[in-house]
């Protein structure tokens, strides 16, 4: 979001010309030092993991980093929240960083050299009691090869230059779908039949919080497509920004998969959906609850919470008509309860111009 303030009489002032478009600044090229350290790292390392975030999680960055990994032997990681990642079929696999800080340090644990491009030095997403807050193990080996704001894909080319990477290895380009599931609606299922429908060039903005991680592993090799997530601390992110990537490529399919508690912060979204035709399929996960905020409290030791602290993550009392507040705001809506509804609505809504929401009962 960029957001212009001027004083009020530029708004009725004249003005002698237009002005001139300021051309967006190129990011910084990285230094010959920070290639050098970085190959000197995956040189001298025996289990080197190459992390990357940020623009490393394109289609240049990506394929790029395949070819390194290819030469050096190095396992591909991505940071646990990834603004933008191209997934699919014909990209190369990597492991995204566990959440919970005890998972993001046992998958990291492997490593005793870390080759950071793109991203920052993983952080816990909380702070908890008896956990470090920096998720690298200590001892290990670290080389920041790029930072966010640094030209990554140039800094990764530079890398497989630097290596002798091949110019160009091949990547799984098979298309791979689940099975339509059937059944009762959970996490996997309700995964799975995203994956199962989702059309080839389809953007995924996750919001969906508890019930959204058994949608990756289903995608692997689906038909290629863009997934969006979580990038900070606030809840709310999905709606606005499935609105706002349904703007940017109308003649994609964007589908928010998106958390009821989540939702609720920037339900207004789906007005703007409606209001400008917008092909955005919103899949919500309707389980009467901030599930993840129940989680945070039972790892902070809060295992009995009192009546307010439970009312405080409670989204029931009354029940959230979210059909009925998806109608009033202009975008159909349907509810399902099985695995087999939800893939019909799913083929239905995909096929049809415009926005539609699907609240599944979990």
């Amino acid at each position: 979001v960029a957001t212009l303030i001027i004083p009020s009489d530029c708004q009725w002032d004249p003005v002698e010309r237009h002005a001139e478009p300021i051309e967006p600044t190129a990011p910084p090229t990285v230094s010959s030092d920070a290639i050098k350290r970085a190959t000197e790292a995956i040189r001298k390392g025996k289990k080197v993991a190459l992390f990357l975030g940020g623009t490393a999680l394109r289609g240049r960055g990506l394929k790029v980093a395949a070819r390194i990994a290819t030469k050096s032997g190095c396992h591909l990681m991505c940071e646990t929240f990834p603004a933008r990642l191209e997934r699919g079929a014909g990209m190369p696999e990597l492991d995204r960083l566990p959440y919970f800080p005890e998972q993001a340090i046992e998958a990291l644990k492997p490593f005793d050299t870390i080759v950071i491009a793109g991203a920052k030095k993983p952080v816990a997403f909380f702070g908890y009691p008896k956990f470090p807050s920096y998720l690298i193990p200590e001892g290990v080996n670290t080389a920041m090869l790029a930072q966010p704001t640094d030209d990554v894909p140039a800094a990764l080319e530079a890398l497989a230059s630097e290596i002798g990477a091949p110019v160009s290895v091949a990547t799984p380009s098979n298309v791979s779908r689940p099975e339509r599931p059937t059944g009762k609606l959970n996490a996997m299922t309700a995964g799975a039949a995203i994956a199962a429908m989702m059309p080839e060039g389809a953007i995924v903005m996750d919001e969906a919080a508890t019930t959204g991680l058994p949608f990756l592993a289903a995608s692997a090799a689906a038909p290629p497509h863009t997934y969006l997530s979580l990038t900070g601390g606030a809840i709310g992110q999905g709606l606005p920004c499935a609105t706002g990537a349904a703007v940017a490529c109308p003649d994609r399919r964007v589908i928010a998969y998106q958390a009821d508690g989540s939702g609720m912060y920037t339900i207004q979204s789906l007005w703007t959906q409606a209001r400008e035709s917008l092909n955005v399929t919103t899949v919500l996960c309707n389980n009467h609850s901030y599930r993840i905020l129940q989680v945070e409290l039972a790892r902070a030791g809060v295992a009995e919470p009192g009546r307010k602290a439970r009312s405080l993550t409670d989204l029931s009392n009354p029940n959230i008509q979210w059909t009925s507040l998806a109608r009033g705001l202009g975008v159909p809506a349907v509810r399902v309860e099985t695995a087999e509804a939800l893939t019909q609505e799913l083929e239905r809504s995909l096929a049809t111009p415009g926005p539609t929401l699907i609240e599944m009962i979990l």
